[in-house]
């Protein structure tokens, strides 16, 4: 496999690997039986065909769905597949559309199905319990059984610990703010959304407890106007920096960003889920981007392909990514962080990898980290 997508080492024992038969905790830690991984035989690259299906932000939302997509492209470049024959996705324009799609996908005999985004849940469930044969993948989820409480062997569930790449990023908006306030715009209030608002917030209060911290939800991931909007408001009010975990609506918030900054009003945006310095590019040679909290989908993506290909599909399994699989971080893209502010990450990166710093990912956990600062 290609260099860049082995250098996380992501591979099935790099990540936690829960098991199809144990009971969840409140945190999605599972115990008990053995690992759940399906030993199956090879599938030659030439035969083996895999399918997503979109979240409603698009294939070209220039973060969460386009980076699971450029994953698969990967996959498919490296072993010499084709794009519509080999692999492939299916847009999705409504939460309505999501179970059709992955219904079709099976039964068009798709070898591996990836459901991207945590409001497919129910759709990859129902889809998992008509067709107990199939092999199904869904990302920025834990799904379970709900009259059991227990995984399906015929899902694979691939989950990031975004609290802990927030945490960096709150770090940078508190070392580089000027007004002292910063925000956070969200998509979808939900759990996982929870987990970037709570862990940016506990970062930026790590580094400067006195920060005002302003947070809205859009609650959509695709509508970028009101995005805007809120951002426009933020700004107005005084806050320099603003965070986003909000797919496509988050374009919104380097629109707004990028229009002041053209008139002299020296704000900026952190994105997020890939580096998206090039989404706040001005004038050419000038961006509104600081920095971005880089969530590396691709290689999830890549790697569970790869492997359910060589017939050791992850059915009934937890895989979770975070910072010491260099799954989850800060963007390389660093022009418009000042000096010293990437050394003072590293060192928050490595008292979070050392245990001596736990990130919190809920409101409960952060009014406790909150009292211990």
């Amino acid at each position: 496999m290609k260099k860049w997508l082995r250098n996380a080492t992501l591979g099935l024992a790099a990540v936690v690997a829960l098991t199809a038969c144990g009971t969840s905790d409140d945190n999605g830690d599972t115990t008990g039986g053995d690992t759940g991984t399906t030993d199956g035989e090879a599938t030659e690259a030439s035969d083996f065909t895999v399918g997503m299906v979109t979240d409603l932000g698009g294939i070209d939302d220039k973060s969460f769905n386009q980076t699971s997509w450029e994953g698969l492209v990967a996959f498919g470049e490296e072993f010499g597949l084709e794009q519509n024959t080999n692999y492939s996705y299916v847009q999705s324009e409504s939460m309505d559309e999501f179970e059709p799609n992955l219904r079709n996908l099976v039964r068009s005999d798709t070898d591996l199905v990836f459901g991207i985004g945590f409001l497919m849940e129910n759709a990859i469930r129902t889809v998992a319990e008509q067709n107990p044969d199939a092999q199904l993948a869904i990302v920025d989820m834990v799904v379970m059984n709900q009259e059991t409480d227990e995984l399906y062997d015929n899902i694979a569930n691939l989950v990031f610990k975004e609290h802990e790449g927030s945490f960096l990023a709150g770090v940078v908006a508190a070392l580089e703010t000027e007004s002292n306030q910063v925000g956070f715009i969200g998509g979808v209030e939900s759990e996982l959304i929870k987990k970037f608002e709570v862990g940016f917030k506990a970062g930026v209060k790590a580094v400067n407890p006195d920060a005002e911290i302003a947070v809205q939800y859009v609650e959509s991931f695709n509508d970028q106007v009101a995005a805007q909007q809120i951002a426009n408001t933020m700004y107005s009010q005084g806050t320099d920096i603003i965070y986003h975990a909000a797919g496509d609506s988050g374009n919104g918030l380097f629109t707004e960003a990028k229009n002041r900054a053209r008139n002299d009003e020296k704000v900026w945006a952190i994105g997020v889920d890939k580096d998206q310095y090039e989404e706040g590019v001005y004038d050419d040679d000038k961006s509104v981007t600081l920095t971005s909290m880089v969530k590396r989908v691709d290689i999830a993506v890549a790697n569970v392909s790869e492997d359910t290909m060589n017939g050791n599909f992850p059915g009934g399994q937890v895989l979770e990514y975070g910072l010491d699989d260099e799954a989850i971080g800060i963007s390389d893209s660093t022009e418009n962080l000042s000096d010293g502010v990437e050394d003072e990450v590293n060192n928050y990166r490595d008292q979070i990898l050392s245990g001596d710093i736990t990130v919190p990912a809920t409101d409960d956990e952060y009014e406790e980290f909150l009292s211990g600062l």
